[in-house]
């Protein structure tokens, strides 16, 4: 099995609608894929009262419904918070044995498995490690997930410095318009600019619109996914 941890430069710069967009693509190409989020906080609450968490919903409408949500997200908080506060205000704990062997149950069921990450690269996931540990952990390319927005240069920068001080692979930046564009001069400027300061390719500049195929930057072509995930 191959894989992808796909993180972001902080939460909510649409880390879960880039994976969808990938999982989409990979699917359309033939490619067997499965999806991993080791724990999700942040609950929304349904027409009945019941809680759901639209990250897994997601998700799980990507993968066609061939999984089990309890797969593709096995810990699950209510409270809108990093795992280790959402637990402790739940009076539970994040298992952190679960973390791991949630990811290897996907072995030999998927060719490719995508693992988005919670929070930014550095957000703590269990009382004793961070996201970022269990990144290090998988040992899967990582693709960063960042906002076309002001800051996002520091952002960047620093969370590939990150990455690399783990001894894993930076593969690739997505620039994401997460919110409506404004027409900033920072939305303008910010590729130009990262691919002057970063030798990290700048894979694609995604649309306020989730539904579309991630193309590679300057070009019509879809991106070499599983390429990616073999280099």
């Amino acid at each position: 099995m191959r894989g992808l941890f796909i993180t972001g430069t902080d939460t909510d710069v649409g880390k879960t609608y880039v994976t969808a967009a990938i999982t989409r693509q990979l699917i359309s190409e033939g490619t067997s894929v499965g999806v991993y989020k080791p724990a999700c906080s942040g609950a929304e609450i349904d027409e009945h009262g019941v809680p759901y968490w639209r990250d897994v919903e997601t998700h799980f409408d990507s993968l066609n419904a061939q999984f089990d949500r309890e797969r593709i997200c096995p810990q699950c908080f209510k409270v809108p918070a990093a795992p280790t506060v959402a637990a402790r205000l739940e009076q539970r704990e994040v298992d952190e044995s679960l973390l791991k062997s949630g990811h290897d149950w996907w072995k030999d069921r998927v060719d490719l498995l995508l693992v988005e990450g919670v929070g930014g690269w550095l957000c703590p996931v269990t009382e004793t490690s961070l996201i970022a540990d269990f990144a290090q952990d998988c040992g899967w390319p990582v693709i960063i997930v960042a906002p076309r927005g002001l800051g996002v240069l520091n952002q960047t920068l620093l969370t590939i410095e990150s990455i690399r001080s783990r001894h894993l692979t930076v593969a690739g930046i997505i620039l994401n318009q997460h919110l409506p564009p404004s027409g900033t001069i920072a939305e303008q400027t910010n590729p130009a600019e990262l691919s002057r300061l970063t030798d990290v390719p700048i894979l694609s500049l995604m649309d306020f619109d989730a539904s579309k195929m991630l193309r590679r930057l300057g070009s019509q072509d879809t991106i070499d996914w599983c390429g990616i995930a073999s280099s």
